[in-house]
């Protein structure tokens, strides 16, 4: 039986051609030489990219090793010469017992027992001051006998003096310290001049 539409004269529809996009076309092989040097390319950029992470990982372990390096030698300089500053104004309590013990006058034992004992309290505060200062790394500098030396040494005065050699220390004014090897107040000395000449020398014990 024919259609209505095609009785009456209309064309009837014509078949549909699919598309290219349609269908499932497989796509052109790559030429494998083209697809090897692909590989090859990537390859070396992966390798680079990884010696590049190396190299930054090395770096940030470098810089890690630096400050904690950094921070363990502020915490021993801390340690060591973090009183310096209570060091420097305990040495005026300790010339100043000095002062007293050197201005005693001779003939102690003839004095009166209260007064003996006076300085006696003072003769051992001053030992307890100089053992607690050793104990926090406070010490003496050597001066009295020993060659000049400008490191510790503060020469105040030359005295004319042909026993002993030219350079010769033979007067302390003021005690010099050090603090853990480092100088914290040079000794003020008078030197010995006339003599013949001594080599200077370190502060050596």
């Amino acid at each position: 039986m024919v259609s209505e539409s095609t009785a009456a004269g209309a064309p009837a529809e014509m078949p549909v051609e699919p598309s290219g996009d349609a269908l499932d076309i497989p796509p052109k092989p790559q030429d494998p030489a083209a697809e090897l040097e692909q590989l090859r390319a990537e390859v070396e950029q992966l390798r680079a990219d990884k010696a590049d992470h190396q190299d930054k990982l090395l770096r940030a372990l470098a810089d890690a090793q630096n400050v904690r390096r950094r921070a363990q030698q502020d915490v021993e300089r801390e340690r060591k010469f973090g009183i310096e500053r209570f060091a420097k104004d305990m040495l005026s309590v300790a010339d100043n017992l000095g002062r007293a013990l050197a201005a005693l006058p001779g003939g102690i034992d003839t004095l009166d027992p209260a007064l003996r004992n006076v300085i006696a309290g003072v003769q051992a505060t001053e030992r307890e001051l100089q053992s607690a200062l050793e104990r926090h790394g406070v010490t003496r500098v050597e001066a009295l006998g020993k060659p000049f030396n400008a490191e510790f040494h503060q020469a105040m005065m030359e005295v004319e003096d042909a026993t002993v050699p030219s350079g010769t220390i033979i007067q302390e004014l003021i005690p010099g310290y050090l603090l853990a090897g480092r100088l914290l107040r040079a000794a003020m000395v008078a030197v010995s001049k006339g003599g013949s000449a001594v080599r200077s020398a370190s502060n050596e014990n």
